[in-house]
C-alpha cells in the first residue's frame, strides 16, 4: 500500500524539464504593502460589521438580552438595563468605530512591517525563494 506522502516523494524525485530559477526578494515596496494591507482592512472591517450584525440578531432573537435584564433586576434591583443600551444602531455603530479602528491598525502594521523587512534584509540578504515554471 502507498501512501499519498509515498506517491509525493515519487513524484518530487522524478526528473522534469521545468526550468528551477531561485531568487532572493530582497525588497518590499511600501506603497504596495500599504495598499495591499489597506484592502485586507477592508474585507476585515466588511467581515466584522456583517458578523457584528449577524451575532446581535441571534442574540436578540433568542432572548438572550431580556433574561440578562432580569437577572440584572434581580441583583441590582432594576438600575442598570442592559436592554436599554444594547440596539441595532447603537452595536452598529460600535461595529462601525471597531471597524474603522481595525483599518487604521492593520494598515499601518502593513506599512511597519514592510520597513521592518526592509531593514532586515540589509542584515539578512533577502528571503531566497524557489519557481519552476512548467
Amino acid at each position: 500500500m502507498s501512501t499519498v506522502a509515498d506517491k509525493l516523494a515519487k513524484k518530487s524525485s522524478s526528473k522534469t524539464n521545468a526550468k528551477q530559477v531561485r531568487l532572493r526578494l530582497v525588497y518590499v515596496d511600501f506603497w504596495s504593502a500599504v495598499k495591499l494591507s489597506f484592502l485586507t482592512a477592508v474585507a476585515l472591517a466588511i467581515v466584522t460589521v456583517i458578523a457584528t450584525f449577524l451575532v446581535f440578531l441571534v442574540i436578540q432573537s433568542t432572548g438572550l438580552i431580556t433574561q440578562v435584564d432580569e437577572l440584572l433586576t434581580a441583583v441590582t434591583g432594576g438600575d442598570f438595563l442592559l436592554g436599554s443600551f444594547l440596539s441595532l444602531p447603537q452595536v452598529m455603530a460600535f461595529a462601525a468605530v471597531v471597524a474603522i479602528l481595525n483599518l487604521i491598525v492593520v494598515t499601518v502594521l502593513g506599512a511597519v512591517l514592510a520597513g521592518i523587512y526592509n531593514l532586515m534584509v540589509k542584515v539578512t540578504g533577502g528571503l531566497l525563494v524557489g519557481f519552476t515554471s512548467n
